[in-house]
This record gives C-alpha cells, sequence and structure tokens, in this order.
C-alpha cells in the first residue's frame, strides 16, 4: 500500500472487466482499506471519438452492498417485465458472442497468414470469470504473451 501527502491509495485485491461494446467498458474492483476492509469500485469505462477515455465510478461499500443489489435487480426486472416485456435480452449476449466468434476468426487468419510457424502454448495462461458473485460477464482467457491493448495501457 502506497501513501502519498496524505492521502491513502487503497490496494486492489480483486478486478473483474467486462468490456460492453465497442467503446465500453466496465471494471469491477475489489479494494482494501488500511483498516483490512473491502469496498467496491464500479468503473465506466467510454472511448472518446478522438481515442481518450471518458470514466464514471461508483463507490459500493459493505453496508450498502445488499441494498444495492436488491435495488438493481428490482429496476431491471421491471424494465424487463413492465416495460419491455416481448424484448429479448439475450440479444445483446448472442450478438457479443458472434462478434467474439468473428474478432477470433480474424485473429487466427492473420497468425496463419505469416510466414512464422504457430506455436501451440499448452499453458493457455490466467483464465477470468464470474463466480457465484451475482455479476456475469464473459470469461477471459488471457494468454500469458498477450501483449496490452491502448485500453490497457491507458487504465
Amino acid at each position: 500500500m502506497e501513501e502519498k501527502k496524505g492521502s491513502f491509495k487503497s490496494e486492489s485485491v480483486f478486478s473483474k472487466k467486462l468490456r460492453a461494446g465497442k467503446r465500453r467498458t466496465y471494471f469491477f474492483d475489489v479494494k482494501s482499506t488500511k483498516a483490512n476492509d473491502y469496498f467496491l469500485t464500479i468503473t465506466e469505462s467510454k472511448k472518446r471519438q478522438d481515442d481518450s477515455y471518458e470514466r464514471f465510478k461508483i463507490f459500493l461499500y459493505k453496508e450498502d452492498f445488499n441494498k444495492f443489489i436488491e435495488s438493481l435487480n428490482e429496476t431491471i426486472d421491471h424494465i424487463k417485465r413492465e416495460l419491455m416485456p416481448h424484448y429479448d435480452f439475450d440479444e445483446f449476449a448472442k450478438r457479443q458472442a458472434e462478434y467474439e466468434k468473428n474478432r477470433e476468426a480474424t485473429r487466427m487468419e492473420g497468425e496463419m497468414s505469416h510466414d512464422n510457424p504457430v506455436v501451440e502454448n499448452h499453458n493457455e495462461g490466467e483464465q477470468r470469470g464470474s463466480g457465484a458473485d451475482g455479476i456475469s460477464g464473459r470469461v477471459e482467457t488471457i494468454p500469458e504473451d498477450k501483449s496490452l491493448n491502448e485500453e490497457d495501457l491507458k487504465w
């Protein structure tokens, strides 16, 4: 943990990244305090037209977890049942899966077109996914030798 001019920089103990479309990403970070307490930060990061990033942050403390989840679920359920009962909310997940499939196929085609042979790595690296935390997202496998993209470097 790091001290700077009387301010406290909390240490991240868990992170989850959720890509939501081409220009929006959500970060869920569990951080610790000096007193070994924990809180959640939810950050929405949007890529602007000029390739800079706009970020909005919510700090959620343990005493509000249950009320927050209850209110969030109630609000989403109201939208799904009362306001848009005939809408297919799984459409976005299907579109995202298709986008990921196409992106992977394009990446594989690019690797196959290089003169260098493709070396198979059986140690795929770290795998991140959602647990029983009530927050779902896609599972992301991060190869050990993956180069960081522009968004990762700016975050």
